[in-house]
């Protein structure tokens, strides 16, 4: 706890700019788990934090709902090359898994008198230190690697939604052979003010050993300038996109669900 604190602390303590770019649809590069279609302005940087406690909010207070246990914590910097490009390396603690991704801009415009947001996005992960007891011998496939289309729209000035199909390759790492897997995550956003919103994501996955159930997020996101802190209640605990869009290891239920916060923050530099 005491270093998620600092670590909130040393992110307010940028000096804030204004946001990074004039959004039509979604505010945010991405809803909770889920990228969007929004790109940032030429040279701009993005900084982020993010934690998904792995003890359910059903332990109580003896746990703090949650926050007292450990925590899948994910650190993440990216830099907008062009207006419509994006590269960006992100890491977190479960596993050791480190990627390195890039994002591109295809298609800002309006269909049907709505506005549509179109991009790609893809990433490559190597997990370097895995605790689990493979199951295969000994053998583990450190390498994984996914794509996504995704595709942003806004209905009634207020809602925004997402689909987002992707392909992700290896989403078992402690299998031997080499796998394809493939996921449609869902999204909307619903924006009550100028800088307060709700947001829900579902991502549909398939099923395999120990992982592969369908991950539900919600929660609400307070936009100031130069910041999105986005606090959410979600059955997955696991944070990096190779990881969750293998699917979450245990079921949206009740008694399953956790915390986790997701705080970016453009830099001045």
């Amino acid at each position: 706890m005491t270093r998620t604190l600092l670590w909130v602390g040393v992110a307010m303590l940028v000096a804030a700019p204004a946001r990074a770019s004039a959004q039509e649809v979604f505010h945010s590069v991405q809803v909770a788990n889920l990228p969007t279609a929004e790109t940032m302005l030429s040279g701009t940087w993005l900084f982020e934090i993010s934690h998904r406690f792995d003890t359910p909010v059903s332990q109580g207070s003896q746990a703090l709902w949650g926050v007292d246990g450990p925590a899948a914590i994910r650190l993440g910097l990216s830099y907008s090359v062009t207006d419509a490009l994006t590269v960006g390396v992100l890491r977190t603690n479960f596993q050791d898994n480190l990627e390195l991704n890039a994002a591109l801009g295809l298609f800002e415009g309006s269909l049907g008198g709505l506005p549509v947001e179109v991009a790609v996005k893809g990433g490559v992960a190597w997990n370097t230190e895995v605790f689990e007891v493979p199951t295969n011998g000994g053998e583990d496939n450190e390498a994984q690697a996914y794509g996504q289309l995704i595709l942003n729209t806004m209905v009634g000035g207020k809602l925004a939604l997402a689909v987002v199909p992707t392909y992700l390759r290896n989403p078992r790492i402690l299998d031997f052979d080499t796998e394809n897997g493939w996921s449609l995550g869902l999204a909307g956003q619903l924006y009550m003010t100028d800088s307060l919103s709700l947001f829900g994501e579902w991502l549909i996955a398939e099923e395999r050993t120990d992982i592969g159930r369908d991950a539900g997020t919600f929660g609400f996101e307070a936009e100031t300038r130069g910041h999105f802190f986005k606090l959410l209640v979600t059955n997955q605990s696991r944070i990096n996109p190779t990881q969750f869009l293998a699917g979450a290891p245990v079921a949206f239920e009740p008694d399953e669900l956790r915390l986790g916060f997701n705080i970016t923050r453009v830099l001045p530099f």
